[in-house]
């Protein structure tokens, strides 16, 4: 449990874990690179070449308020999410306030359950144009984890539209860092001098961090999620600040740093 949970002055984080995707191949997820290039990560690949994603969330405990940042899959093939909420001491109807850090379907699949909101006494919070984008009729129409985790939370009012630098609590900012999805956002924690970052879906594997090049499948806005992670990579090796990310090795904390003059991923 303990590798689980951090301290950011005085905000608490903890990894919680949805379950891991379905393996791929990864020069499929990843169309620019290579296998030979994979190879430099054999603790990546499993045995026969293949790449799995893990469906990773954070809880935030921050001035009195509990905050989950993102809810995970639900299926494909997991869904593990509330009973390890449970194991590492956080109840569900405790939380108060559901952060999503962009609205593709393995970051809203707890947002109900059977139509009911899974977490009851919460406020979620959306960013504002990665609403209006999803919300688009021609957008929604191919979107069903939209129209069933999404906007129910509307015709509830259960949900709330924020933009940049919109404070969550007074150690907890959003920042936008669009390309993956065209309303993108991170969280910056800043609280008694120390920082953190909560990437979202910046990057996705920790080979992006020497092959930041490398757009997966998912991006929609594939020039501008290239330029933004040069952008917050750059900045968070160059400060070296702490930093959670939900897709990559479990628990996903870590720092990124040079060694050798390549950039690498290095885990706490």
């Amino acid at each position: 449990m303990a590798a689980h949970k951090i301290t950011v002055g005085n905000v608490e984080v903890v990894s919680v874990l949805d379950g891991y995707s379905v393996k791929r191949v990864p020069t499929e997820t990843f169309p620019d690179s290579t296998m030979e290039a994979w190879r430099e990560f054999p603790d990546i690949l499993d045995e026969n070449e293949l790449i799995q994603s893990r469906y990773g969330s954070v809880v935030l405990r921050s001035q009195g308020k509990l905050i989950i940042v993102d809810t995970g899959m639900q299926t494909d093939p997991g869904g593990m999410l509330l009973d390890d909420m449970k194991a590492k001491g956080v109840d569900r109807e405790a939380v108060d306030i559901v952060f999503l850090t962009h609205l593709h379907p393995d970051h809203v699949g707890w947002n109900l359950t059977d139509g009911r909101p899974t977490f009851p006494n919460a406020r979620y919070l959306a960013p504002r144009s990665d609403y209006e984008y999803w919300s688009r009729p021609d957008v929604l129409a191919n979107a069903a984890h939209v129209r069933d985790q999404v906007m129910p939370l509307n015709d509830l009012n259960l949900i709330d539209l924020v933009d940049d630098e919109y404070k969550i609590t007074d150690e907890i900012t959003t920042v936008s860092t669009p390309g993956h999805t065209p309303g993108h956002f991170s969280l910056i924690i800043a609280s008694a001098g120390e920082r953190a970052f909560i990437l979202g879906d910046v990057a996705h594997s920790p080979a992006q961090a020497h092959y930041t090049d490398w757009n997966p499948m998912f991006d929609i806005q594939q020039d501008i999620s290239r330029s933004t992670r040069h952008k917050v990579l750059d900045q968070l090796e160059a400060e070296g600040t702490l930093v959670s990310s939900g897709h990559f090795p479990d628990p996903g904390f870590g720092h990124f740093v040079r060694i050798e003059g390549r950039r690498v991923w290095k885990e706490l």
